[in-house]
């Protein structure tokens, strides 16, 4: 080959190179190197999973500068391109301008804004630009908003306003109901209504599943303005407690309306709502009939189902003012969320998660799993490895989930096994990782639970995705759901080596053992139940390498029916 032949092949092979990268800058989910360290010793020379990810957005940041400079170099070619992104720029703008809207605009009465001051806000974020307004003007609102977007204040602001425009005092009875799915998202509100009702002399109360009735119904026949509840024990309220005044109901507010049809709360909400005084009422003033506008509703949910469209047909009797805070969002997740998946053999994979949890023993973490049974043997074991952990699950009474719930938003930092009774609602703080150790039952439900990171402007979390090469597939729905997610490798050598000794941990503790066989059954089960069976197919499982998961040196004998129905399944195994 002569040198001109030579200066060719070169030439050729640096412009595929700059091909290359241009390609790699452009490409998303790339695969990143994440090296999990196996003992005290490589902690000390291993690079930090954090570090790493900053430094990957460090990496992305300088591409993005790097694709603006191609960008302005073709300007020119492309002006009708330009004149749609610089519109597409100014409605971003507008948004933002939107999210930076001061609560003193609003002409909030000085106790509330004193309140609001205490809590530490100045500026809205969209949700609450949008929706407060309305609200106090006495509009109907149906809002699409989920976890972390403000909605909670959006919703209270208005309904502590009307109660004290109003004037309400204890004789006067509720004023004011939101209703809340789940006992831990009404534990939320009302820490949020007590905070904002610091400065104000109207009442608080909150009844919920699990907790003293006869407490609670005191509490209402002396008089409750604002009143946080639960479906079921609402209804309890209104058709059993006497001396509960509710006739004078001014503003009824669902929150969570998605979840609370997932829940089957659906028919107690049509009771509920035919129980309250009506929306209007027509009277004959001056020999005409006129409608009198009694109660306001407003009616939030993180996603617009058929289910919840019905819902809403059912609370609104005129057009509500339409709020959507998704609206020009090119993605579906919370901004400021780092989201990645590991593949991991699933024998490997709880040493992968032990390995995890170790490393990141400073930061405050949650881990999701697919069953109480599998919450309460991951505990368990851990608990053996000397790493701490919280639960929260189905199955634990009121005070215990109380008191972990509190205990884990109070620490600093932790590790907090949970189901997804604790996926929507919660307002935990500064959680770090959220670690999906069993995939969501659908896209839908990944975007609930990684809710609980990034909470608010300017915050920043990472979120993890266990699947086995089998469940690959799941990732093009996630796709298609817009969920951006990078995979993330890990060293096989590097992870911890202690799957014999667990093994012999778990044959030999009694009690360990049937934990982990109950967990591993109700893994089996929640799998044969997932709702996307092409994907999980529990046939296709390796019960070997499910088994060895649980610290077993071979699948252990159970009752297993893997071709039972979904909803037989469903209550044979634990609940969430």
């Amino acid at each position: 080959m002569d040198s001109s032949d030579e200066e060719i092949n070169h030439e050729n092979e640096g412009v595929m190179m700059n091909q290359k990268r241009k390609r790699d800058r452009k490409q998303k989910g790339s695969k990143k190197q994440v090296e999990i360290p196996v003992s005290e010793s490589e902690e000390e020379e291993e690079e930090d999973l954090i570090d790493r990810i900053e430094e990957e957005e460090e990496d992305r940041d300088e591409e993005e500068e790097d694709t603006d400079e191609e960008e302005e170099d073709t300007d020119e070619d492309h002006e009708e391109d330009e004149d749609g992104d610089e519109e597409e720029e100014e409605e971003e703008e507008e948004e933002e301008e939107e999210a930076d809207v001061a609560f003193s605009t609003l002409g909030l009465s000085q106790p509330t804004m004193n309140a609001i001051r205490d809590i530490g806000f100045a500026n809205m974020t969209q949700v609450q630009a949008r929706a407060i307004p309305q609200l106090l003007k006495r509009k109907n609102v149906l809002g699409i908003a989920g976890t972390g977007s403000g909605k909670t204040l959006a919703l209270l602001i208005p309904a502590v306003e009307l109660l004290y425009k109003k004037k309400f005092s204890s004789h006067n009875g509720t004023g004011v109901v939101v209703i809340c799915p789940t006992r831990e998202l009404a534990m939320q509100t009302h820490a949020a209504a007590k905070d904002l009702l610091k400065y104000h002399t109207q009442t608080l109360g909150l009844v919920m599943d699990g907790a003293a009735r006869r407490g609670e119904a005191e509490r209402l026949v002396k008089g409750v303005n604002l009143l946080i509840a639960t479906p079921g024990r609402l209804l309890d309220h209104l058709q059993n407690t006497k001396g509960f005044i509710y006739k004078n109901l001014k503003c009824l507010i669902v929150d969570e309306a998605d979840r609370m049809l997932e829940e089957n709360f659906e028919e107690q909400m049509k009771q509920i709502i035919k129980l309250l005084p009506k929306e209007k009422i027509k009277k004959i003033k001056n020999g005409q009939k006129i409608t009198i506008l009694v109660r306001t509703t407003a009616l939030f949910s993180a996603t617009q189902t058929t289910k919840v469209e019905d819902i809403a047909h059912l609370l609104f009797k005129s057009i509500p003012v339409y709020v959507n805070v998704g609206d020009g969002r090119s993605e579906s997740t919370v901004e400021g969320l780092q989201l990645g998946y590991c593949i991991v053999p699933s024998a490997r994979r709880f040493i992968l998660l032990y390995s995890f949890l170790k490393r990141n023993l400073s930061k405050k973490v949650m881990v999701f799993f697919s069953s109480c049974c599998s919450v309460k043997y991951h505990l368990e074991l851990l608990r053996h490895l000397h790493v701490d952990c919280f639960d929260i699950h189905g199955k634990q009474n009121q005070q215990k989930r109380t008191s972990t719930f509190s205990d884990f938003c109070e620490a600093e930092k932790g590790i907090l096994l949970c189901t997804d009774v604790a996926a929507r609602g919660l307002d935990i703080p500064a959680v770090d990782w959220i670690v999906q150790y069993d995939p969501p039952d659908e896209p839908k439900e990944f975007i609930h639970r990684v809710g609980r990171t990034a909470h608010g402007e300017n915050a920043n979390g990472n979120a993890l995705l266990f699947l086995i090469p089998e469940e690959l597939q799941f990732l093009q729905f996630l796709k298609a759901a817009k969920v951006p997610l990078k995979e993330y490798a890990f060293d096989e050598k590097k992870l911890t080596k202690v799957q014999s000794q667990l093994e012999g941990v778990v044959a030999k503790n009694y009690y360990l053992n049937m934990s982990a066989k109950e967990a591993y059954r109700s893994y089996i089960l929640a799998y044969n139940s997932h709702s996307m069976k092409e994907i999980f197919n529990v046939h296709k499982l390796d019960l070997q390498a499910v088994a060895t998961s649980f610290c077993f040196s071979g699948p252990p004998k159970i009752n297993l029916a893997p071709d039972s129905s979904k909803s037989k399944f469903r209550k044979k195994s634990c609940k969430n």
